[in-house]
């Protein structure tokens, strides 16, 4: 009974969370619509078909035995690889913005990071199920798994991608420290991949700008720093109560991805401190509901595949909030359910999907 209603409770945060999405995306993105494309119901139209979409995958994630994810985890993988691979090719991935991350088909673009990232999670669960034990070796635990990660994380740093790669390196690190692997063995991988992160930010420009605009934004208020002022004005202008539902002056072509990475700062204009800490309490609803199903989760794979997706997304909606805050510098992750976007949107919807599915057979194994 108890996993029934932590279902019901992730059913309902969920749809809240996706129906102020829906209000959001339009409020935020109609203007800037009919400016473009000369339909102020573009970005809706399209987000209701990602969200029609998202749904008929998430039920074939809940009624789909998750068990039976252990025998196509390797292949899952192989073809992230190929997709990763496929997307760098120029004329087969789409450029945007000096980044390849997409492919076109038509009114639809699929990121291919982000099945990526459910792969490696749904490999990662298989992996530390498979190996008990020796999860906690060096040689059969650890070398294996990192060199797995590594191998994911510089693909999807050649489109170039930072966060995504950021994300998948905290989940699977957590994944792995949870399942027993020495601590000193872990700490000397953050290590690395810290002098790593470095040389990475230092040796890109954009990088670079980002980081220097975030401890300091009015540095360059009109370059690097303009989106993150422009988003903290859009936060405090909207005091305690906001300015009104579609009342934002900061999407009239002053922030840019408002409908994207940066409508947690619509949601401060518009509907002000009470907006957003109902965003966030929702958020930790939904966190703490995905708690509950990993404790109750039937098996071990079933518990670490849940751990991952969990993680995954509360890492999302933090960096994206905190990116909106001035807390965290630019990253381009978007606000789970909420932010406009396709194949994110729809990844992060099977998530919540196999979450339910590893939900229900924990609920009949109550009895």
């Amino acid at each position: 009974m108890m996993m029934r209603n932590v279902r019901l409770q992730l059913c309902m945060t969920t749809m809240t969370l996706i129906c102020i999405g829906v209000v959001m995306i339009y409020s935020s993105s109609s203007i800037y619509a009919l400016e473009r494309y000369t339909d102020s119901l573009f970005f809706l139209k399209r987000h209701l078909s990602f969200i029609a979409i998202g749904f008929a995958f998430t039920l074939l994630a809940m009624v789909y035995d998750y068990k039976r994810l252990r025998q196509i985890a390797r292949p899952l993988l192989a073809v992230s690889f190929v997709l990763l691979l496929l997307v760098l090719v120029p004329g087969i991935g789409r450029e945007v913005a000096g980044a390849r991350r997409w492919f076109r088909f038509k009114f639809l673009s699929f990121q291919p990071s982000e099945f990526a990232g459910l792969a490696l999670i749904i490999y990662a669960a298989d992996f530390i199920a498979r190996k008990e034990a020796a999860i906690k070796t060096l040689r059969r635990g650890l070398i294996p798994a990192v060199s797995v990660l590594g191998a994911m994380c510089l693909l999807i740093l050649a489109q170039p991608d930072l966060g995504t790669t950021i994300a998948l390196g905290i989940v699977v690190f957590l994944m792995l420290f949870v399942a027993g692997i020495d601590w000193r063995y872990l700490v000397s991988l953050v290590g690395a991949a810290g002098i790593l992160l470095y040389a990475l930010i230092v040796s890109e420009p954009y990088r670079l700008r980002r980081i220097v605009a975030f401890l300091n934004p009015w540095a360059d208020p009109r370059g690097s720093g303009f989106q993150i002022i422009q988003s903290q004005i859009a936060l405090g202008s909207g005091g305690i109560f906001g300015a009104g539902l579609g009342h934002s002056k900061q999407k009239l072509f002053y922030l840019p991805a408002a409908h994207t990475d940066f409508i947690f700062s619509i949601i401060g204009e518009e509907l002000g401190l009470i907006g957003t800490a109902g965003v966030i309490i929702l958020f930790i609803v939904f966190i703490r509901l995905g708690v509950k199903v990993i404790k109750n989760a039937p098996d071990r794979f079933g518990y670490f595949l849940s751990l991952g997706l969990v993680s995954l997304l509360a890492f999302k909606a933090i960096v994206n909030i905190g990116v909106s805050c001035g807390v965290f510098p630019t990253k381009g992750l978007p606000l789970p359910f909420i932010s406009y976007g396709g194949s994110s949107f729809v990844f992060d919807m099977i998530s919540v999907g196999l979450l339910l599915n590893i939900a229900r057979v924990g609920e009949s194994g109550e009895g």
